[in-house]
């Protein structure tokens, strides 16, 4: 059976990365959070005291940089690691979040980032979920699909998350930080978050996760049978 790229995009807080590891794994594909990506270079800039603002002092930090997913068989499934390091237990706490849309709208990271989610996926077989596959990393991908939901929606499931790590913080907090990643990411000029022209739209707002996964492995599988 051939294999297929399926690309899935949308705003933050969606459920994206949650859905596309359960669709990754009902059809044996790899998933790759290309969200991690960003985060985890994000992580090394604060680390290293980078200024985003300065073209060269990025370009030098990124040549330091090796990004790759390393599978963990406890978990099932793969977790980012910067420089052979496992960096996941640092890259999701909300001073990361706060920064990463910062991160992410540098010319010279997305660039970067792209170059290595499209050789992840050169012998397709993927799930990967970010703001601009569907038009940017491959925008010839058999299958896209632009997931969104109401902001308070998407602001509570944060807030779960947060919560069930240990985060103190308000859901007022968390509404006015979607907003402004939702408004950085689709306003800013390398690679704004939209839905590519034959994307597929999911709204989750009313959904659970079992129908969001099941809704996307249902066109998922009709794609497969035309491939």
């Amino acid at each position: 059976m051939n294999k297929i790229i399926i690309a899935l995009d949308g705003h933050a807080g969606c459920g994206k990365s949650t859905t596309a590891k359960s669709v990754a794994k009902e059809l044996n594909y790899v998933f790759i959070d290309t969200g991690a990506m960003y985060r985890a270079v994000t992580y090394s800039f604060l680390e290293n005291d980078i200024d985003f603002a300065d073209p060269t002092e990025v370009s030098k930090a990124l040549d330091a940089i090796s990004l790759k997913f390393v599978f963990n068989p406890e978990k099932g499934l793969g977790e980012i690691h910067l420089n052979d390091v496992n960096v996941e237990p640092f890259i999701r706490n909300m001073n990361i979040t706060r920064r990463v849309s910062d991160v992410a709208a540098i010319k010279e990271v997305r660039q970067f980032c792209v170059i290595e989610q499209q050789k992840m996926g050169k012998d397709k077989g993927i799930v990967m979920d970010g703001r601009d596959i569907g038009t940017v990393v491959f925008p010839t991908a058999e299958l896209k699909v632009f997931m969104t939901a109401d902001v308070e929606v998407r602001a509570k499931r944060r807030l779960k998350e947060m919560e069930d790590k240990g985060e103190k913080t308000n859901l007022s907090d968390v509404i006015a930080d979607i907003e402004n990643r939702d408004y950085l990411d689709s306003t800013r000029k390398e690679s704004p978050l939209k839905k590519a022209e034959d994307a597929v739209v999911v709204d989750t707002s009313g959904l659970t996760i079992k129908e969001q996964v099941a809704s996307i492995l249902n066109l998922a599988k009709k794609k497969i049978e035309l491939s």
